[in-house]
């Protein structure tokens, strides 16, 4: 594939940008009609590379783009799941530049080119890596597998339309397995596959003293700061060995064997290198876990973030009414969302002292997944990443998390092979986004190569 890379590299670049100049953030009621139009671009992008039909179908939400080509009834189907939903690009101030104005260019830390721009990796970059090899298979009489296309437009939101939509059109989606490009890889000189992600509960948390806000020279330190005791009690929800202390927490995590912990191990890893990458001096987690088990294999809990009182410029002498946080719990397997959720819920109000009101609000959420590594799908995607890097990839755990995927194994009954190709510099929920070239050209031969060694029948 690489000479059909060369021959159409520019063209490539076209297409992608024109992708990523549309400001497809679903988390925007402002960018609705983006949405829209964002989906059918990839339309015509996908009837372009050679596919049967393409069409972009209304959900509850955001559309959905479908395409597909048969080859042969009786041959295995791929089915290829993406999404072309971002992140909002603020700030904006820390962008270099323009975040829908696509550019390429090098990275300032190593000289190495890049694609520069919101969604350039995740992850209209990397399904726009499905649709080439796609083309490049079809073009060149190799295609062998029946493939469909599924691009959604609410990932980032945690795809609160897609599992009724699925539901409705199972016969529609039938597939074998589900290949999916929207993770990153332990490094370019180490390829790894995500064998399995963590699920999701996500919450918004409204601690209310006064019922309005105070002078806080008349009423400090005779009534309870709202702040001061979220702050107290968002503290108590770990305890000194960095474990979540939320009873029932732990109850269906599965402690992984000490064989199961060595395969994971094999990951290289340099605890120096990642911490100088942060700029911190140390890392903290959970008591008896590595940095790599921390974000792989085991649940924790964080605050998103935190607001209350007077923020703007100069003083304002206030004694608050209401303290706001948004809580991120991730979930290993066995761990159900909803489950958590409620735990959560209820504890957080049971240990607020009786000076103040609490409300919990649920935002999103979403089970994890494991995969089999002996599956036909998996070798496949390991023999074409070995002969691509010259190295075979290291099984690994994800640390995020893509909601619809469990949901996928159980409204379809298909396993989703996860065949991501960012990388950790890529920054790709914060300012700056970017994706290698080399890793958009290695994962395009890669997936082609996916195909040569997944048995189509």
């Amino acid at each position: 594939m690489k000479e059909y890379i060369e021959a159409n590299k520019q063209r490539f670049f076209d297409e992608l940008f024109s992708v990523l100049r549309i400001p497809s953030i679903s988390a925007k009621a402002a960018n609705k009609a983006d949405m829209r139009r964002c989906a059918e671009k990839l339309a015509v992008l996908l009837v372009e590379a050679g596919a049967d039909e393409a069409q972009v179908l209304s959900t509850d939400g955001n559309p959905v783009v479908f395409g597909s080509k048969i080859i042969d009834p009786k041959a295995r189907t791929v089915l290829v799941y993406g999404h072309y939903d971002v992140q909002p690009p603020e700030p904006l101030e820390l962008w270099r530049t323009n975040p829908f104005e696509p550019v390429l260019g090098p990275d300032p830390a190593t000289g190495a080119k890049a694609i520069w721009g919101r969604g350039a990796n995740d992850d209209k970059g990397q399904l726009f890596m499905h649709i080439k090899a796609f083309e490049y298979l079809l073009a060149s009489g190799k295609l062998k597998h029946n493939v469909k296309f599924l691009f959604e437009g609410e990932e980032e939101i945690g795809s609160p339309s897609l599992p009724k939509w699925m539901k409705e059109n199972k016969k529609m989606l039938k597939a074998d397995i589900c290949l999916v490009s929207d993770t990153t890889m332990i490094s370019d000189k180490v390829p790894s596959i995500n064998c399995g992600m963590r699920g999701l509960s996500y919450l918004e948390v409204k601690v209310t003293g006064p019922n309005k806000d105070l002078h806080s020279g008349h009423y400090g330190g005779a009534v309870a700061n709202p702040i001061t005791t979220l702050c107290e009690m968002i503290s108590s929800l770990h305890d000194a060995d960095g474990r979540v202390a939320v009873p029932g927490f732990y109850d269906k995590v599965v402690e992984l064997s000490k064989k199961d912990r060595a395969m994971l191990a094999r990951a290289p890893f340099d605890l120096k290198e990642y911490k100088e990458f942060l700029d911190i001096e140390e890392v903290k987690g959970e008591k008896g876990y590595t940095t790599l088990e921390r974000t792989g294999i085991r649940p924790c809990l964080d605050v998103c973030g935190i607001w209350g009182g007077y923020t703007g410029e100069g003083a304002k002498t206030v004694l608050p009414s209401v303290a706001h946080a948004k809580i991120s719990m991730r979930l290993v397997p066995n761990q159900r969302s909803a489950e958590i959720t409620k735990l959560f819920a209820k504890h957080f109000k049971k240990i607020a002292p009786k000076y103040v009101k609490v409300e919990v609000k649920e935002c999103e959420g979403g089970d994890g997944f494991l995969i089999p590594i002996g599956s036909d799908a998996y070798k496949a995607a390991s023999r074409a990443m070995t002969e691509v890097y010259g190295i075979e990839p290291v099984p690994a755990r994800g640390g995020g998390s893509i909601a619809v995927l469990a949901e996928m194994q159980k409204i379809l009954g298909i396993d989703p092979l996860l065949m991501g190709f960012g990388l950790e510099r890529d920054t790709i929920h914060s300012p700056n986004e970017s994706y290698l070239l080399s890793q958009f050209f290695a994962g395009m031969e890669s997936i082609a190569k996916f195909y040569q060694y997944y048995p189509s029948k």
